[in-house]
């Protein structure tokens, strides 16, 4: 069961909710969850599993999902399912078990473990947290560059 009391079916998404940021998985069944994990991606290690952000590889790993969550918090979100079409739960876990142990290439804005579970459901690779990343960070600079033009402007208006 998930943290919300969810029941977890065969080819759930599952959110884990680190410090900072969230890492995924997908449930395979009788408790196990099947993930992708740099070397330093530890369950409950806060700003150590910060780290992964240099990794260039990562492993696929199927473990129980009470380990990989340790003390953090997760729920079931499918949140694509309006928009994409989930593969049939059987595929998603033939899909999964048969990268189990595999060392495959690893980049936190492209290749990251969120990336990794959609493209097992949906077969549509996806981050929303990168996405939104993105978007917050050039939203950011847009208004500091705006705030900087606007200072600028006014010293040269007195």
């Amino acid at each position: 069961m998930a943290s919300g009391g969810t029941q977890l079916k065969v080819g759930d998404l599952i959110e884990i909710s680190r410090f900072g940021y969230e890492h995924w998985a997908i449930y395979v069944g009788k408790g196990y969850v099947v993930h992708l994990a740099p070397p330093s991606e530890v369950a409950g290690a806060g700003l150590s599993s910060s780290m992964s952000v240099t990794a260039d590889r990562a492993i696929v790993k199927k473990e129980l999902l009470s380990v990989v969550a340790g003390g953090d918090k997760y729920r079931v979100n499918n949140k694509h399912d309006d928009k994409y079409e989930p593969l049939p739960p059987n595929k998603i876990v033939q899909k999964a078990e048969k990268l189990v142990g595999k060392e495959i290439p690893y980049s936190v804005t492209s290749q990251n473990c969120e990336h990794f579970v959609n493209a097992l459901r949906y077969e549509v690779s996806r981050s929303d947290q990168v996405t939104d990343a993105l978007t917050i960070g050039a939203s950011s600079l847009l208004f500091g560059i705006a705030g900087f033009l606007g200072t600028i402007l006014t010293r040269s208006n007195h």
